[in-house]
């Protein structure tokens, strides 16, 4: 980018050069350079058509259009989703999710080391199980997304990360989140009916937690609890869809570290919102701990990692399931002490990071089966 600046004798002409410039640079950044000479008393000579202004109108006009179409509607982010996907579809696509797929992860987990436990000592977990619960946790999710953004719609409009979602910004009218809500259950009916009839019924009851989730910030400082108790549901359906009944010595340890490890990372993730929670009203455990978070979702940390521990225990693990216990309370640890809860970006991060303490804890499940 250069410009020739000439001078008259009398110094009291100026000219600038720049067609070569106006063909090559973006519209925005034209507008700022002729700006700054404006502001050291320099006349910028434009050019003679007005291509440019075009090119202003299309970038403004573009950006309209992918918000409408829901292209922008998630954090103002375009994503894989916006790229591949049928603009008619991307909507529906960015209501479930399924491009932030943290929440799957963290849903599947606690099922994931469900199914393995149940499997025979020395042999891998059922392979047909581990599938049709991955599958189920995508859809799942997904439909507990598009329950909160119906139920919470005139909440997340006046949050400034959840503002852009489908119904939230008008991009979907709530009747059209009511029947992709119904063409997703259907769906999961057909999960659910691959599954024996023992788990059908813990199929069907969870869906009361999933749909109700939603309406617990109103009237709770604990809906982080609560979200456990829906999001660890699986640490139950996964030893009933193997065994056809529930052992309580194992599942209900698992299921109370599944709940516990929720209000950690939940928690965590709570803090991102918490100046906009106040400002609408709604509570959660990040307002109501305050400056004692830390201490009390460590206090979290130590009783997940002890229900973890005593269903192993109780479900005669091997060695290996121990050692990899271990290194998933230093990935709780760490993220415990050194998350900035003053930092959304950090609080973010630190979420994600918790599929790898599912991982971690997986790996030591699986190992620990095959080492029993």
């Amino acid at each position: 980018m250069s410009f020739l600046l000439r001078r008259s004798i009398t110094g009291t002409t100026r000219f600038l050069s720049a067609s070569r410039y106006v063909s090559t640079t973006s519209p925005n950044t034209y507008y700022i350079s002729h700006c700054l000479l404006l502001s050291q008393n320099q006349i910028p000579t434009f050019p003679s058509n007005l291509s440019f202004m075009r090119e202003i109108s299309t970038f403004s006009s573009s950006k309209d259009k992918k918000q409408q179409d829901g292209e922008l509607s998630m954090g103002g982010k375009v994503s894989w989703v916006d790229v591949y996907l049928p603009r008619q579809v991307r909507p529906y696509a960015h209501l479930a999710r399924i491009d932030k797929q943290i929440g799957t992860w963290l849903l599947a987990w606690p099922t994931m080391w469900s199914i393995t436990l149940a499997a025979a000592p020395g042999n891998l977990p059922d392979y047909k199980m581990i599938g049709l619960f991955a599958l189920g946790s995508l859809l799942v999710r997904s439909i507990a997304c598009t329950i909160n953004d119906i139920l919470d719609r005139d909440i997340d409009a006046k949050v400034d990360r959840t503002k852009r979602r489908p119904l939230a910004s008008g991009v979907l009218k709530p009747s059209q989140g009511v029947l992709f809500l119904g063409f997703q259950l259907f769906l999961g009916l057909g999960i659910l009916l691959q599954l024996n009839n023992y788990s059908r019924v813990l199929g069907v009851l969870s869906m009361f937690l999933v749909f109700t989730y939603p309406l617990m910030k109103r009237f709770t400082y604990w809906p982080q609890a609560y979200l456990g108790f829906t999001f660890s549901w699986g640490a139950l359906l996964g030893w009933s869809a193997v065994k056809g009944s529930l052992d309580p010595a194992i599942v209900l340890p698992l299921y109370a570290s599944g709940i516990f490890w929720t209000l950690v990372y939940d928690t965590i993730y709570a803090h991102q919102d918490k100046e906009d929670d106040l400002k609408v009203g709604v509570k959660s455990t990040a307002l109501l701990f305050g400056d004692s978070t830390k201490e009390w979702i460590s206090g979290f940390g130590i009783a997940c990692i002890g229900g973890l521990a005593l269903s192993g225990f109780n479900a005669d693990l091997g060695w290996p399931f121990y050692a990899f216990l271990a290194a998933g309370s230093g990935q709780l640890a760490w993220q415990i002490w050194t998350v900035n809860l003053s930092c959304p970006a950090d609080c973010s991060r630190k979420f994600v990071s918790n599929k790898w303490f599912g991982a971690i804890v997986f790996s030591g499940v699986l190992l620990g089966r095959l080492w029993s």
